[in-house]
């Protein structure tokens, strides 16, 4: 790659992708060769060396397949990423071995301190849920953040052998306990006025610990989004999490 890197945005006209247009625009060694929207035609996604992809989650894979197969790379801030389409992905990939993508459920920098904290909290703690709250126009709930959170801290619980966490629930009609996911009950709440906000709590006997952290504004995330176009290059494959170029990740 080039000392000044090329980048595209496709969702350019959302608020994340004209959020990320701005701060490539603004930072020193980048520069910004490509606005791609809905409907839009990729082509060659003129000439970028790195896409940034936040659109929606029916649209990212093919986006990102689309950006795999012109060998460019690409950094993924749209969420839905489940396993099987993970698994599309990392086929698409084993054919373009230089190429790297990184998928991040948050770039903000105090988010991934966060997960961080929480999956070496989750050993010490019999209980844990979790809380995201976001604006009312996420199409997606629970959030990629607390969906990994409780992945990662699912991880921490099996590894040290904790079983499932305690909760005598036995009527629920109405989902008031929230979703599981990896055993750790999560709570969405949609308000207008919110950005990107999560609390993980942790209870034992006689304690808890709370860890929240709060978006007030989307240009918390540039700098994780910066960051990860400088490195995505440096990282062939797939990597789920900005915290591995962080030195954060496990």
């Amino acid at each position: 790659m080039s000392a000044e890197i090329a980048v595209a945005v496709i969702g350019a006209a959302g608020k994340m992708g004209s959020e990320v247009c701005r701060a490539v625009e603004a930072a020193e060694g980048l520069r910004l060769v490509g606005r791609y929207d809905q409907g839009d035609e990729l082509g060659d996604l003129a000439g970028a060396d790195v896409v940034v992809e936040f659109s929606v989650p029916d649209a990212s894979l093919g986006n990102v397949l689309h950006c795999v197969g012109e060998g460019v790379h690409v950094v993924v801030g749209t969420t839905g990423w489940d396993d099987a389409r993970l698994a599309e992905l990392e086929s698409a990939l084993a054919e373009r071995p230089g190429v790297g993508v990184l998928i991040a459920p948050n770039f903000a920098i105090g988010a991934i301190l966060m997960m961080a904290f929480a999956a070496k909290a989750a050993r010490f703690y019999e209980s844990v849920e979790i809380i995201e709250l976001h604006h009312p126009n996420k199409v997606d709930a629970p959030s990629g953040t607390a969906a990994r959170t409780a992945r990662l801290i699912g991880e921490a619980r099996t590894a040290y052998d904790m079983g499932p966490v305690p909760d005598a629930t036995a009527h629920d009609p109405d989902g008031a306990r929230g979703a599981t996911v990896e055993g750790v009950h999560v709570h969405s709440v949609r308000l207008r006025g919110l950005v990107a906000h999560q609390e993980v709590l942790f209870g034992t006997a006689g304690e808890q610990l709370t860890i929240r952290h709060d978006s007030f504004d989307r240009v918390s995330f540039m700098p994780g989004v910066i960051e990860a176009v400088r490195q995505v290059a440096d990282h062939p494959g797939l990597t789920v999490g900005l915290e591995h170029y962080l030195g954060l990740g496990d």
